[in-house]
């Protein structure tokens, strides 16, 4: 039988293979510390959760939704709250939003970073 760290590595990992084409999209804007050079990381366990993209250096998560999350609310809100309670900053986006206004998408993340380590001289 496997551990729980070992079934949470294995449900990420699928969880990565099985990314909307929002998550693929937004990635390739936050792979390889490109973005200020900040570290994320995908589909990253936090507590009971999978964090979509995940940054821990400046405890900044982001979850991107679909139109299956309008019937999911109260679950995003109890998961946001989880969050938060730990010290996390939570972004939520539509995919819809990736999709069609990713400049706007990358920019409300890069403000959010540097809110969040001001002090930090990062590259663009």
């Amino acid at each position: 039988m496997k551990s729980k760290p070992a079934l949470a590595r294995d449900a990420a990992r699928q969880l990565r293979l099985d990314q909307t084409d929002a998550e693929q999209r937004l990635w390739l804007r936050l792979r390889n510390s490109q973005l200020k050079g900040f570290k994320f990381r995908r589909q990253y366990p936090t507590g009971p959760f999978f964090a979509d993209f995940f940054c821990q250096e400046a405890k900044l998560v982001i979850e991107l939704d679909g139109s299956q999350h309008a019937d999911e609310s109260e679950q995003d809100e109890r998961r946001s709250a989880f969050l938060r309670e730990k010290g996390y900053t939570v972004l939520r986006f539509w995919n819809h939003e990736v999709s069609s206004e990713l400049a706007e998408v990358v920019q409300r993340i890069t403000d959010a970073l540097e809110q969040s380590c001001p002090t930090r001289n990062r590259r663009m």
